[in-house]
Protein backbone atom coordinates (compact mmCIF):
# COMPACT_ATOMS: atom_id res chain seq x y z
CA UNK A 1 0.00 0.00 0.00
CA UNK A 2 2.63 2.94 0.84
CA UNK A 3 4.14 1.65 -2.69
CA UNK A 4 1.35 2.81 -4.50
CA UNK A 5 1.32 5.80 -2.54
CA UNK A 6 4.46 6.80 -3.47
CA UNK A 7 3.67 6.12 -6.50
CA UNK A 8 0.91 8.37 -6.78
CA UNK A 9 2.72 11.41 -5.37
CA UNK A 10 6.11 10.69 -7.48
CA UNK A 11 3.86 10.87 -10.56
CA UNK A 12 3.76 14.07 -11.87
CA UNK A 13 1.01 14.43 -14.84
CA UNK A 14 0.51 17.13 -17.42
CA UNK A 15 -3.31 17.03 -18.32
CA UNK A 16 -4.52 18.56 -21.76
CA UNK A 17 -8.19 19.37 -22.64
CA UNK A 18 -9.52 20.41 -25.55
CA UNK A 19 -12.87 20.51 -24.28
CA UNK A 20 -15.67 19.72 -26.87
CA UNK A 21 -14.14 21.08 -29.82
CA UNK A 22 -11.83 19.89 -32.08
CA UNK A 23 -8.26 21.50 -31.70
CA UNK A 24 -5.99 18.87 -33.59
CA UNK A 25 -3.12 20.88 -33.50
CA UNK A 26 -2.47 21.88 -29.75
CA UNK A 27 -3.04 17.46 -29.60
CA UNK A 28 -0.37 17.33 -32.35
CA UNK A 29 2.05 19.87 -30.40
CA UNK A 30 1.78 17.83 -27.36
CA UNK A 31 2.20 14.62 -29.42
CA UNK A 32 5.54 16.31 -30.80
CA UNK A 33 9.03 14.42 -29.56
CA UNK A 34 10.22 18.29 -28.91
CA UNK A 35 7.21 18.83 -26.27
CA UNK A 36 7.21 15.85 -24.74
CA UNK A 37 11.07 15.63 -24.23
CA UNK A 38 10.88 19.18 -22.41
CA UNK A 39 8.10 17.89 -20.08
CA UNK A 40 10.02 15.26 -19.63
CA UNK A 41 13.49 17.52 -18.60
CA UNK A 42 10.94 19.76 -16.35
CA UNK A 43 10.10 16.59 -14.28
CA UNK A 44 6.69 15.46 -15.38
CA UNK A 45 6.06 11.97 -15.71
CA UNK A 46 2.88 11.43 -17.25
CA UNK A 47 1.29 13.06 -20.18
CA UNK A 48 -2.75 12.85 -20.55
CA UNK A 49 -4.28 13.98 -23.58
CA UNK A 50 -8.46 14.81 -23.72
CA UNK A 51 -8.72 14.76 -27.74
CA UNK A 52 -11.93 15.59 -27.66
CA UNK A 53 -13.28 15.49 -31.80
CA UNK A 54 -10.04 15.57 -32.93
CA UNK A 55 -9.00 13.26 -35.64
CA UNK A 56 -5.34 13.42 -35.10
CA UNK A 57 -4.30 10.12 -33.02
CA UNK A 58 -1.61 10.88 -30.53
CA UNK A 59 1.17 8.09 -29.83
CA UNK A 60 0.63 6.25 -26.60
CA UNK A 61 3.69 5.20 -24.36
CA UNK A 62 4.45 3.33 -21.59
CA UNK A 63 7.66 5.44 -20.62
CA UNK A 64 10.63 3.26 -21.44
CA UNK A 65 14.01 4.62 -21.98
CA UNK A 66 13.43 7.63 -19.87
CA UNK A 67 10.21 9.09 -21.39
CA UNK A 68 6.81 10.13 -20.67
CA UNK A 69 4.06 7.51 -20.03
CA UNK A 70 1.56 9.13 -22.58
CA UNK A 71 -2.08 8.23 -22.99
CA UNK A 72 -5.22 9.94 -24.39
CA UNK A 73 -9.07 9.49 -24.67
CA UNK A 74 -11.93 11.43 -26.17
CA UNK A 75 -14.58 12.95 -23.83
CA UNK A 76 -15.26 12.29 -20.17
CA UNK A 77 -18.34 12.96 -17.68
CA UNK A 78 -16.28 15.67 -15.86
CA UNK A 79 -12.70 16.61 -16.35
CA UNK A 80 -12.51 17.56 -12.45
CA UNK A 81 -10.51 14.66 -11.11
CA UNK A 82 -7.75 14.97 -14.09
CA UNK A 83 -7.68 18.72 -13.51
CA UNK A 84 -7.48 17.92 -9.50
CA UNK A 85 -4.94 15.25 -9.71
CA UNK A 86 -2.80 17.12 -12.51
CA UNK A 87 0.46 18.67 -11.69
CA UNK A 88 0.43 20.79 -15.01
CA UNK A 89 -2.77 21.66 -16.94
CA UNK A 90 -2.76 22.53 -20.82
CA UNK A 91 -5.67 23.60 -21.94
CA UNK A 92 -8.02 25.41 -24.90
CA UNK A 93 -9.02 29.03 -24.36
CA UNK A 94 -12.80 27.78 -22.76
CA UNK A 95 -13.27 30.31 -20.06
CA UNK A 96 -14.68 27.17 -18.14
CA UNK A 97 -11.59 25.18 -18.36
CA UNK A 98 -9.46 28.15 -17.89
CA UNK A 99 -11.05 29.44 -14.34
CA UNK A 100 -11.96 25.30 -13.14
CA UNK A 101 -8.22 25.67 -13.24
CA UNK A 102 -6.96 28.69 -12.05
CA UNK A 103 -9.97 28.08 -8.78
CA UNK A 104 -7.43 24.43 -8.54
CA UNK A 105 -4.49 26.73 -8.20
CA UNK A 106 -3.08 24.54 -10.74
CA UNK A 107 -0.13 26.22 -12.93
CA UNK A 108 -2.07 26.74 -16.86
CA UNK A 109 -0.66 26.82 -19.97
CA UNK A 110 -3.89 27.67 -22.09
CA UNK A 111 -3.32 27.50 -25.76
CA UNK A 112 -5.11 29.67 -28.47
CA UNK A 113 -6.82 27.93 -31.09
CA UNK A 114 -5.86 30.61 -34.15
CA UNK A 115 -8.70 28.69 -36.38
CA UNK A 116 -11.34 29.93 -34.67
CA UNK A 117 -12.85 33.08 -36.24
CA UNK A 118 -13.58 35.78 -33.85
CA UNK A 119 -11.42 34.31 -31.01
CA UNK A 120 -12.45 36.53 -27.86
CA UNK A 121 -11.01 33.55 -26.03
CA UNK A 122 -7.45 34.78 -26.58
CA UNK A 123 -8.24 38.28 -25.09
CA UNK A 124 -9.20 36.24 -21.97
CA UNK A 125 -6.00 34.04 -21.91
CA UNK A 126 -4.21 36.73 -22.79
CA UNK A 127 -5.76 39.56 -20.05
CA UNK A 128 -4.61 36.52 -17.41
CA UNK A 129 -1.24 35.88 -19.01
CA UNK A 130 -0.47 39.89 -18.85
CA UNK A 131 -1.87 38.99 -14.76
CA UNK A 132 0.52 36.44 -14.64
CA UNK A 133 -2.10 33.69 -13.48
CA UNK A 134 -1.15 31.48 -16.63
CA UNK A 135 0.78 31.16 -19.67
CA UNK A 136 -0.51 31.73 -22.97
CA UNK A 137 1.16 29.98 -26.09
CA UNK A 138 0.09 28.74 -29.85
CA UNK A 139 0.28 25.52 -30.93
CA UNK A 140 3.49 26.50 -32.55
CA UNK A 141 5.24 28.31 -29.25
CA UNK A 142 4.16 25.51 -26.99
CA UNK A 143 7.78 23.94 -26.39
CA UNK A 144 9.31 27.34 -26.26
CA UNK A 145 6.99 28.52 -23.46
CA UNK A 146 7.46 24.90 -21.53
CA UNK A 147 10.99 25.33 -22.03
CA UNK A 148 10.54 28.96 -20.57
CA UNK A 149 7.99 28.58 -18.14
CA UNK A 150 8.73 28.72 -13.75
CA UNK A 151 5.46 27.51 -12.38
CA UNK A 152 6.44 29.40 -9.24
CA UNK A 153 6.61 32.77 -10.66
CA UNK A 154 2.84 32.47 -11.26
CA UNK A 155 0.03 34.44 -9.34
CA UNK A 156 -2.54 32.71 -7.57
CA UNK A 157 -5.98 33.93 -9.15
CA UNK A 158 -8.12 35.81 -6.64
CA UNK A 159 -12.10 35.75 -7.77
CA UNK A 160 -13.86 38.98 -7.86
CA UNK A 161 -16.83 39.94 -5.66
CA UNK A 162 -19.71 39.85 -7.83
CA UNK A 163 -22.13 41.14 -5.21
CA UNK A 164 -21.62 44.70 -6.28
CA UNK A 165 -23.04 43.83 -9.42
CA UNK A 166 -25.85 42.03 -8.56
CA UNK A 167 -26.75 44.84 -6.18
CA UNK A 168 -27.07 47.06 -8.79
CA UNK A 169 -28.57 44.72 -11.14
CA UNK A 170 -31.62 44.19 -8.46
CA UNK A 171 -32.02 47.82 -7.90
CA UNK A 172 -32.03 48.61 -11.13
CA UNK A 173 -34.95 45.81 -11.59
CA UNK A 174 -36.76 47.53 -8.91
CA UNK A 175 -35.75 44.58 -6.23
CA UNK A 176 -35.75 46.04 -2.48
CA UNK A 177 -32.01 46.23 -0.75
CA UNK A 178 -31.51 42.76 1.32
Amino acid sequence: MAEIKEDLQSRRTAFVTVGTTRFDSLVRAVDSHEVKDQLYRKGYTHLLIQMGRGSYIPTKSGGENGSLVVDYFTFSSSIADYLRSASLVISHAGSGSIFETLRLGKPLIVVVNEDLMDNHQSELAEELAVRKHLYCARPQTLYQTIADMDVESLLPYQPGDATPVVKLINRFLGFPDE
